[in-house]
């Protein structure tokens, strides 16, 4: 009689043929071709988050994936796990395994993909056991053990066919010699998230095939010999590097990205002078500047050695003739010298936001290929560039800076500016001629987004972005802004989404019904009691009126939103409620979404309490004009009699006094 927790145990697992789980629904018809033989069918066992103790013994001998992952696993034994020699995938994640018996995988030769992560494997390297072979597995996660120095070599010698390794999330302090010698076949090494301080002379030098390593968030703090010359990625995030310098050679480095962002480097690390680098991640470093004369370390520091070549030499050797990625973001830069970008022929990227810089200029033709420049949040006073520098700009962030003029007309191609906290003005027909107070936003051919929040401007003139096709304006945040009639003169056919967000306007002069494109506005936070008026039917789709003071909206208005408005944001003001009922009617009888309906309310009497207005209808606001009316005769009628009853009390006294007189001889 087969035992019941077994029986328990195969009614849970699911077996399936190359599914996951039993259909809904039934299967479409399939199509008509020949039936599968017996040998290329797939068998897959999903046995998860099942509270198992051991290793279900009643599956099918040729099942090819076994997922047991997150149970109570202990021990693992040749019983029964052994039998199942065709296994392919084999998920061991999340249990409590601390103990593996040896050559244990040492008969499944089909064996490609072993997951042990987040087990308890430390206590099974204590005893420094051998858990091989595992003579074909090509794929091994041992992330989350507990693993520590020394540990590693216990799973890793005699695994041949070994390509990507995972050891993070252990205890891991030193990278021994001899840590991979029973696995050179290894393309991929992941140890991430240990305390990796040491790395020993030839941990890695062995592993020709080793093209992407992962060291981040570990305990790093410099690399003085760089030398791996197959390797293509290479990750030192979060580590504690005051030092990178790759090993002086004339061989042509395989690296295609190199991550440094999140250390502490002083200088920028020295690159291989021959490489094929196309991203660099120096960002959250402590670098000042470019120091093409300073020592390293007792050592002489160049960023590249092309950079101090004579100019014979210097074309010869393009050091970042690759590279399309830079980001210098979050450091000290209080500069960036030209002779940085000569050899960046093929940038298309660069990030220097979040520095120390106070000018930024081009006086040559540099970066030619560069599609997105972020200079934010430094302190810029000046941006200058030539005739045909970054010919192929599209993306232009100057956030968070000092600008107050702003030469950028001559980028033919770009299509967003980002202007937010500056103290730009906008140029006029009148102040033209002089630019060097306000920044003129005409003719702009390719212009598409365009952010002015917080820029303290006060107007916008007539004629501000004519023939300039923005799609997307904010001019959020600039407290008293005053529009002119005309200043989205030009915008008719292009402008669809605008935003007015925080700027204490009380009144909307400009005529955004002519805006025939328009679909998103943002009038919230500011003190308008009345909507802009429509003359004709709009085509705004969201539009956000919070924290107004709207007592009511014009039904004129409401009308001609009525037919394109799908979402509509209204909290926060002190409508009235019987005096929007158009409104109302509109939430109740379209489509519109309000997802603020909650926080909308208004108020029947000037001193009564809000209420939602979703309670409100229009009997009730019958009841209360019949109520009014009542109130009003009740209080005509009482007013009547009070001035009859004061005339009827005078004319008794009068004639009393007449009854009382008396003559006297």
């Amino acid at each position: 009689m087969m035992d019941l927790s077994v029986l328990l145990v195969l009614l849970c697992c699911d077996l399936t043929s190359s599914r996951p789980s039993l259909p809904l629904t039934p299967p479409p018809t399939p199509p008509l071709t020949p039936p599968l033989t017996p040998s290329c069918t797939r068998v897959e066992g999903f046995c998860s988050d099942l509270g198992l103790h051991s290793v279900p013994q009643d599956l099918p001998r040729g099942i090819h994936t076994l997922d047991l992952s997150r149970n109570q696993l202990q021990n693992l034994t040749r019983e029964p796990i052994a039998f199942y020699t065709g296994l392919r995938h084999l998920n061991l994640h999340g249990n409590r395994i601390h103990f593996i018996q040896p050559g244990l995988f040492a008969g499944m030769t089909q064996l490609k993909m072993l997951d042990l992560s987040r087990n308890q494997l430390n206590a099974f390297a204590a005893h420094r056991t051998q858990i091989g072979p595992l003579g074909a597995v090509e794929s091994l996660d041992l992330s989350g053990n507990g693993l520590f120095t020394g540990m590693m070599e216990y799973f890793l010698n005699d695994s041949q066919l070994l390509v990507n390794l995972s050891l993070s999330g252990n205890s891991i302090t030193k990278i021994s010699g001899d840590a991979f010698r029973g696995s050179l076949s290894l393309r991929s090494i992941n140890l991430h998230n240990n305390v990796i301080m040491e790395i020993e002379d030839g941990a890695f030098d062995l592993l020709d095939h080793l093209s992407d390593l992962d060291l981040s968030k570990n305990s790093i703090n410099c690399i003085t010999d760089f030398n791996l010359y197959n390797l293509r990625n290479l990750n030192l995030s979060q580590n504690s590097l005051e030092m990178f310098l790759s090993a002086p050679s004339d061989e042509l480095y395989q690296l295609v990205s190199l991550d440094l962002s999140q250390n502490k480097l002083p200088l920028l690390p020295l690159i291989p002078r021959k490489n094929k680098l196309e991203y660099l991640d120096l960002s959250y470093n402590q670098i000042q500047g470019v120091n093409v004369t300073g020592s390293y370390s007792g050592q002489i520091f160049f960023l590249c050695t092309c950079l101090y070549q004579p100019p014979s030499l210097t074309k010869h050797h393009n050091c970042f003739h690759h590279l399309k990625y830079l980001d210098l973001s979050f450091n000290n830069f209080q500069s960036l010298p030209e002779s940085l970008f000569h050899t960046m022929l093929s940038l298309e990227v660069l990030n220097v936001s979040n520095n120390c810089l106070t000018s930024f200029s081009l006086t040559r033709d540099l970066l030619p290929k560069v599609r997105i420049l972020n200079l934010g949040e430094n302190s810029l006073q000046t941006f200058q560039i030539t005739q045909t520098s970054l010919p192929s700009l599209e993306e232009l962030y100057l956030n968070g800076n000092g600008l107050t003029t702003l030469g950028f007309q001559t980028l033919k191609s770009l299509r967003l500016l980002h202007l937010q906290q500056n103290e730009i003005n906008i140029c006029s027909q009148k102040t033209l001629e002089d630019s060097k107070f306000c920044v003129s936003f005409e003719s702009v051919p390719s212009l598409e987004y365009l952010d002015l929040s917080e820029n303290k401007l006060w107007r916008i003139p007539s004629g501000a972005f004519r023939n300039t096709p923005l799609t997307h304006l904010d001019l959020s945040q600039n407290p008293g802004l005053d529009l002119h009639q005309d200043s989205f003169s030009g915008l008719e056919n292009s402008l669809e989404r605008l935003f007015f967000k925080e700027n204490n306007m009380s009144a909307i002069n400009s005529d955004l019904s002519s805006l025939r494109n328009l679909k998103y506005v943002d009038l919230s936070t500011n003190q308008l009691t009345a909507l802009p008026a429509w003359n004709r039917a709009s085509s705004i789709e969201s539009l956000n009126l919070q924290n107004n003071n709207l007592v009511t909206l014009d039904y004129g208005t409401v009308a001609a939103l009525e037919s394109s408005l799908k979402t509509l944001y209204v909290g926060s003001n002190p409508l009235s409620c019987c005096s929007n009922l158009p409104f109302l009617n509109l939430l109740k009888m379209s489509n519109v979404v309000v997802p603020d309906i909650e926080a909308v309310t208004c108020v029947f009497l000037e001193d009564a309490e809000p209420v939602n207005i979703e309670k409100v209808t229009e009997e009730m606001c019958k009841d209360l004009e019949n109520g009014s009316v009542n109130v009003i005769v009740v209080v005509v009628v009482a007013l009547v009699l009070i001035i009859a009853l004061v005339l009827l009390v005078k004319c008794c006294r009068s004639r009393k006094r007449k009854r009382s007189r008396t003559y006297r001889a």
